[in-house]
């Protein structure tokens, strides 16, 4: 019997172990999320209620809400711009990389990986240098430029640079592959004969795409939208390189809030209500999509 009693003080001992190992391997990744994604975002909700103290770059915790409400008003304009922006530079990528994706997926063969690699090169070179090189496209000497001049698109006297279309080009381009590989990952895993099993059921090849290939694709066109529309929201480089005054986004008014003008509050206030606007958006997105496991 006391054998027994000890097998089973034994095997109870190792039951707690195993059940505090998962917690346990959690561990480290918990507190990585306590300090580098609670703590910011505490002390970003901190800091946009603060008012100015009486030094430069001082500021007081007068739980002042209102901070809201001034950053809002003030800024709707550029608020309700960076929106249209990512919107338009979404839809952009993604009528551009579906068609991209569809063909690495189930044309290209051999040359599959090197058409990857193409894709995800632009990421071998700066953000910044990219952007800069937009610019010089869209110039008035730019191969962009001189291109939809001899398509008749635009007037020679015209200009591209500095301009709302250059900004969403921007946009688009840069992110472009964030919408490219989550459709590749998701048109790589639909099985070729489900496709063929439309065409044995008299389907022609729009009805397959359409019934088939589109719906099966999904999780890949909704990760793809938001991998692209939440960081071209928040973008401040497209519109400060390629842009004007009057193309400037939110971030390029945050930026400014937190670097030139040192008003720490109003940029808190301006960064917590897009990163809340953009969570709203994009929760609404996901089940009006039916994609919910994505959340």
């Amino acid at each position: 019997m006391a054998f027994l009693s000890a097998v089973s003080h034994k095997s109870d001992e190792s039951e707690k172990k195993r059940s505090f190992l998962p917690y346990l391997l959690l561990l480290p990744g918990l507190v990585w999320l306590f300090f580098f994604f609670l703590m910011p975002i505490l002390t970003l909700v901190s800091t946009s209620t603060k008012t100015p103290g009486l030094g430069i770059g001082e500021f007081d915790q007068t739980y002042r809400f209102a901070n809201y409400w001034d950053a809002i008003v003030n800024s709707r304009g550029q608020f309700f711009r960076s929106f249209e922006y990512a919107s338009i530079a979404t839809i952009m990528a993604l009528i551009i990389a579906y068609p991209l994706a569809y063909a690495i997926a189930f044309r290209s063969g051999r040359w599959k990986n090197v058409l990857l690699v193409l894709v995800v090169a632009p990421f071998f070179t700066s953000f910044i240098l990219r952007t800069i090189a937009w610019k010089q496209i869209l110039g008035g000497q730019g191969i962009g430029f001189k291109f939809l001049t001899w398509l008749h698109i635009i007037s020679p006297q015209s200009h591209l640079t500095a301009s709302a279309f250059a900004v969403v080009a921007g946009l688009t381009y840069n992110f472009l592959p964030f919408m490219t590989l989550p459709l590749y990952s998701s048109l790589e895993r639909i099985d070729p004969r489900t496709m063929e099993a439309s065409g044995d059921l008299y389907a022609n090849a729009f009805t397959t795409f359409r019934k088939v290939t589109l719906p099966l694709s999904m999780p890949g066109v909704v990760a793809g939208t938001l991998l692209t529309f939440i960081p071209a929201a928040g973008d401040y480089v497209n519109a400060e390189i390629l842009g004007n005054p009057q193309t400037k986004m939110i971030g390029n008014v945050i930026n400014a809030r937190y670097l030139q003008i040192v008003d720490y509050p109003t940029a808190a206030a301006l960064s917590f209500t897009l990163m809340v606007a953009i969570l709203i958006m994009v929760t609404l997105y996901i089940r009006k999509s039916g994609t919910e496991e994505l959340v």
